[in-house]
């Protein structure tokens, strides 16, 4: 892992992008030698406009408590941004983008001029509407980012997700979710 590691989240209100950012956190956060920041950027937007939420990770305090302007990595919950928002925008050369779609990757490369960077994709509104019966793309979204940058291996993860997810939702509905993870950890696939 990079000494710090800068995230941005494209995703419309409602979609759980804020939650999906802290819920990266407080997993992150039981870590050793590991400090994280999460904040989302909105003002008083209606359900399904766009918004931005931003996660830093790193090895050392964080004393940065800006927006996210050059990330590392690009994390798009809704395809339909493609194209009404720039998602590569102060990306760096090496970025990676992780995106919900089921749009062909080598086409959404070349109309967003990605160039060489890697992009992950999976159906995370199928996932979660499989498994959950509401497209809410925000768990398989974050399980999926922790696969491709390998911040924690799936067994660690359940668990802190578990506990993670347990303040926040009935048990029955968190079990559920771990079917979303399992699901992501194995759909994710570079493009």
């Amino acid at each position: 892992m990079k000494e710090t590691i800068e995230i941005r989240w494209h995703g419309r209100a409602g979609q759980g992008v804020v939650t999906a950012a802290a819920t990266l956190a407080d997993v992150l956060s039981s870590e050793k030698d590991m400090h994280v920041q999460a904040f989302p950027e909105f003002g008083a937007e209606k359900r399904g406009a766009p918004i931005l939420a931003f996660n830093r990770i790193s090895k050392k305090l964080i004393r940065s408590h800006s927006q996210v302007y050059y990330p590392d990595i690009v994390v798009v919950t809704d395809p339909s941004l493609f194209g009404m928002v720039d998602i590569s925008s102060g990306a760096k050369d090496d970025a990676i983008f992780l995106m919900n779609t089921t749009f062909d990757v080598s086409l959404i490369r070349e109309r967003l001029s990605l160039g060489k960077r890697k992009i992950y994709s999976l159906d995370a509104y199928t996932i979660a509407s499989d498994e959950l019966g509401r497209a809410i793309p925000n768990v398989p979204m974050v399980s999926a980012l922790v696969k491709v940058t390998e911040l924690m291996d799936l067994k660690k993860f359940k668990e802190r997700i578990k506990v993670a997810l347990g303040k926040k939702l009935r048990p029955e509905v968190v079990e559920m979710n771990m079917n979303t993870i399992d699901r992501a950890f194995k759909e994710v696939k570079e493009g």
